[in-house]
């Protein structure tokens, strides 16, 4: 199986053979000068929309141009709170296709529900956007190789908005990984330990005034409306989000791929479920999942816990890194501890952030790939790490990978569950 190194995943390509897709139609990128102000609409303004929108605001040279959201209530809410805040007007649109369309728009910054993420991107890059995206990345494995394919060959700039991989104490922490500070380092373990109460059940209810409801939907199939999915719940149904594996975890799931070296693993063991709360949650509660790598002699192990817990040497959502030789804590998004030999002498440590939005704007800029913090193939490996630890999970028994064909081994019914049943137009195209 081939090791994802990060020289790999920079230099990642596609085939030249892919073809291409009528629609829609490219629009040339622009050369950025120096002094050029550059243009960013952020689509999805409710929850981790504030962040961007802020994130780029603080960003020499660059202006929130747009703003976008399919809820209109929403959205004039935000446009409001915008123009008191930076005292200048922005513009807002429903649909993030009329943004596409505008061609002063340089970027695109996607903090929509999951099951919009890798579509959203894909569009973006097709219409010549260069894209920030949330995490997870995709929603399932195949939207994820589309997107990788669609980055390539429309020669788009796509940060994958894990903010831990532009903090310069976790950079520093994988060079110690690398350098063999705790020894061989065999094994990663992720955790997110987080508050996540009873939903209830509270049943069908007219679509509320101002939110566009079969826009929200997107590739889904059609349900009708609760107020059980939006506008933050719609984390624990499978038609639109992941669980906390596939929400929260992805932080940690791409961190342990980054600090192992490894890119998806051969075996999938997965196990938990709805032990607490009678709600009309559809994903579990409690999550634990086993990656193996047997060629690297690798493995890795993410837990998901959501109400009352132990904390594992301080930390609640993080890594833990474990070598022969010692083991690293990582707390967060930028702190890390060493502990070294079998007394657990403390090593080097620092607690150091850094700006994940200036590093997207840098590379857009300078037209370079290779700068990014969170290339695009990074966003496929820790959001498709996740899916499989999920199908090994609903599916119910151990599931065995070919990291190389991105297929499971012999396994029709694994298979059609690393993709979707698309709802027109909002399709993942095949051929992007």
């Amino acid at each position: 199986m081939k090791k994802f190194t990060r020289r790999d995943i920079l230099k990642a390509t596609v085939p030249s053979s892919l073809a291409m897709m009528a629609i829609p139609t490219i629009i040339p990128s622009t050369a950025f000068g120096a002094n050029d102000r550059m243009r960013v609409a952020v689509i999805g303004i409710n929850g981790r929309g504030k962040d961007h929108i802020s994130g780029f605001m603080k960003q020499d040279n660059v202006e929130v141009a747009t703003l976008c959201d399919v809820d209109n209530v929403v959205l004039q809410s935000g446009a409001k709170a915008f123009e008191e805040k930076y005292s200048k007007k922005v513009q807002t649109e429903q649909d993030l296709r009329k943004v596409y369309e505008d061609k002063s728009i340089d970027a695109v910054s996607i903090a929509t529900p999951n099951h919009w993420h890798a579509l959203a991107a894909i569009w973006a890059c097709q219409a010549g956007k260069d894209v920030y995206v949330e995490k997870p990345a995709c929603h399932n494995l195949f939207e994820g190789r589309k997107l990788v394919e669609a980055a390539a060959k429309y020669n788009r700039i796509v940060q994958h908005g894990v903010q831990l991989r532009s903090s310069v104490a976790i950079q520093e922490a994988i060079k110690h990984l690398r350098d063999g500070l705790i020894g061989k380092v065999y094994m990663a373990r992720g955790t997110v330990y987080k508050w996540r109460p009873d939903i209830g059940d509270l049943g069908k209810s007219p679509v509320p005034e101002g939110l566009n409801w079969d826009l929200w939907q997107g590739p889904a199939q059609v349900r009708d409306f609760s107020k059980n999915y939006v506008h933050y719940n719609w984390h624990w149904f499978w038609d639109y989000g992941n669980g906390d594996v596939g929400n929260q975890g992805i932080h940690e799931t791409d961190l342990c791929m980054w600090g192992l070296n490894v890119g998806l693993p051969e075996t999938i063991t997965a196990a938990g479920g709805k032990y607490l709360w009678n709600d009309c949650k559809e994903t579990p509660e409690v999550l634990s999942t086993t990656y193996n790598y047997p060629k690297e002699g690798k493995v890795i192990q993410m837990e998901v816990r959501p109400w009352m817990t132990n904390k594992e040497d301080g930390v609640e959502v993080g890594n833990i890194f474990y070598g022969d030789k010692g083991y690293m804590v990582i707390n967060g998004y930028s702190d890390y501890k060493t502990y070294l030999g079998k007394n657990r002498e403390p090593g080097p440590a620092r607690n150091a952030g850094g700006d994940h939005y200036k590093n997207f704007i840098d590379a857009v800029r300078a037209k370079e790939k290779s700068m990014l913090n969170g290339p695009v193939e990074t966003a496929h490996l820790a959001a498709s790490i996740a899916h499989l630890g999920n199908i090994s999970y609903r599916l119910g028994r151990t599931l065995h990978f070919d990291p190389t064909k991105e297929t499971f081994v012999g396994d029709k019914e694994a298979n059609a569950m690393l993709t979707r049943k698309y709802r027109a137009p909002y399709v993942v195209p095949d051929k992007v």
